[in-house]
């Protein structure tokens, strides 16, 4: 029985308490959180008999843990996983991994010299049209990838931390689509250029939109472009992706549209034929059926990398290389230079 101490009880934390509820492996032992109300409010909302507590290494005293969720905010991440690594607990957290390079690669020395798991979540890694195109490109059918382009335009208003951070869409949100142009090419980022600018009706006090340019290790290019005050023509959350290949390009819109255009001997199948008529080739990619999505498809797969002594797909060691390219971006913009990785 996993035995679970619950790290932080805001508006997220619901969705990782009800995926723990709903299995028959796991028990919520303890809530934390520095305001003792919420963690009282998500025991009562979700009636558990755990205890409460207002901090993580009084909860790791005196309850016997073997896994926690860190559901807290990006500045206490760093605390609350090396603390829980070193008392013996694995954990399972929410991205970004911390709120610094440097803190985030000493989160992964400590799970390696702890010999326990820290798992992070990329829970837009799940979703079936995603695994569709990821699947569709490792077919070749269109040949090698010369350039991949994310366009993420949204403007919500959370209130709160977020609206207040000096890099709000490349440090909470960007490295949802960072990280799944990496799952998509199965390649790392080498470099990044990064402008980051605040529009004049933002009303975010940090920077809230950007245009970054990575260049992957096969020398393809991953270009970005997004804001979180956008002002029309919004995106979906997934941004609206364009992966240009030597034999066609794959579009998404982030949703339900997913198809592909190939060529025909060097030649584009679609344009003005010679009936000056548009023809097309657009073909259909269907999305891969999946059983479970988003949160509930990520924290499966960590419980079941626990149970097998494997690790997901999502372990530390692998995020590492998508919170870097967070960083590496916000440096290049603080710069004004080109920042090799």
């Amino acid at each position: 029985m996993h035995k679970i101490i619950v790290a932080g009880c805001g508006m997220m934390s619901g969705t990782w308490i009800k995926h723990a509820k709903n299995r028959e492996d796991s028990q919520i032992v303890a809530l934390v959180d520095i305001i003792p109300e919420r963690a009282e409010a998500q025991k009562k909302e979700y009636a558990l008999s755990a205890n409460t507590y207002a901090s993580i290494t009084e909860a790791l005293e005196k309850e016997d843990a073997t896994i926690v969720f860190d559901i807290t905010v990006p500045s206490a991440h760093y605390d609350v996983v090396t603390t829980s690594l070193r008392a013996g607990c694995h954990v399972f957290g929410e991205k970004p991994m911390s709120d610094s390079l440097e803190k985030s690669e000493k989160m992964v020395e400590c799970a390696n010299e702890t010999k326990k798991e820290y798992f992070v979540m990329q829970n837009r890694r799940y979703i079936p049209q995603l695994y569709a195109l990821r699947n569709f490109l490792h077919t070749k059918t269109l040949g090698k990838i010369g350039q991949v382009s994310a366009n993420f335009q949204l403007d919500p208003h959370f209130g709160g931390f977020r609206e207040e951070m000096d890099s709000p869409l490349i440090a909470d949100m960007a490295i949802h689509t960072f990280d799944a142009c990496r799952f998509l090419t199965g390649k790392n980022a080498v470099s990044v250029y990064c402008h980051e600018f605040n529009p004049f009706w933002s009303w975010y006090q940090g920077n809230a939109s950007a245009i970054c340019v990575f260049e992957m290790e096969d020398g393809s290019v991953f270009d970005y472009r997004g804001s979180w005050c956008a002002n029309g023509l919004n995106t979906s959350w997934e941004s609206e992706w364009r992966i240009a290949c030597e034999n066609g390009a794959v579009f998404w819109d982030g949703a339900e549209k997913l198809y592909y255009d190939a060529t025909a001997d060097g030649a584009a199948k679609t344009g003005i034929s010679d009936e000056n008529e548009i023809t097309s080739s657009f073909r259909e990619i269907a999305p891969m059926p999946m059983a479970n999505t988003y949160h509930d498809a990520c924290i499966n797969e960590m419980f079941a990398a626990l149970q097998s002594g494997t690790r997901p797909q999502t372990d530390c060691r692998d995020n590492i290389h998508s919170i870097r390219m967070v960083y590496k971006a916000i440096e290049s913009a603080k710069t004004k230079k080109t920042v090799f990785f």
